[in-house]
């Protein structure tokens, strides 16, 4: 499927599987945000929409504004984090290399990146939106070794 030509009905009809759609105040930097840190592609980028694909992951970013008739922006604060329990896990994304690009894209490094028990390493890092994403890769042997 071409993501920057696909029309809206013929989008929808092709989703399968588990949705993600990502309510935003900004589509364009948020967009913006995840092509620079992680290395995420977008597509059909404009203020009130993205197509996300992530590997073959395809997810969806959308503005306040898309969800007008939507009960769900009434839940949200109008300021501040939104993410609040929510974590984005990027299971192939090295977290060394997204932690150095974050900050200077906008992000917070909540949790620098860390070998972890459970056999991978792992950064968390927030995004403007408050969202926390996790680059994360598997330990190399000589790393597992260590822990």
């Amino acid at each position: 499927m071409d993501y920057e030509t696909v029309g809206a009905a013929d989008f929808g009809a092709s989703l399968t599987g588990l949705g993600l759609n990502i309510l935003v105040r900004d589509v364009v930097a948020q967009a913006a945000f995840l092509s620079e840190v992680f290395g995420i592609k977008a597509h059909r980028v404009s203020p009130d929409f993205a197509i996300m694909t992530y590997g073959d992951q395809v997810f969806q970013l959308h503005s306040d504004g898309t969800y007008h008739s939507h009960p769900l922006p009434s839940l949200m604060p109008e300021s501040g984090p939104r993410g609040g329990g929510a974590a984005f896990h990027l299971f192939a994304t090295d977290p060394d290399v997204a932690a150095s690009k974050a900050e200077g894209a906008g992000g917070h490094i909540l949790q620098e990146p860390t070998n972890k028990p459970h056999g991978l390493r792992e950064a968390c890092i927030l995004c403007a939106n408050g969202y926390a994403w996790v680059p994360s890769r598997q330990l190399t042997q000589e790393e597992s070794n260590t822990q």
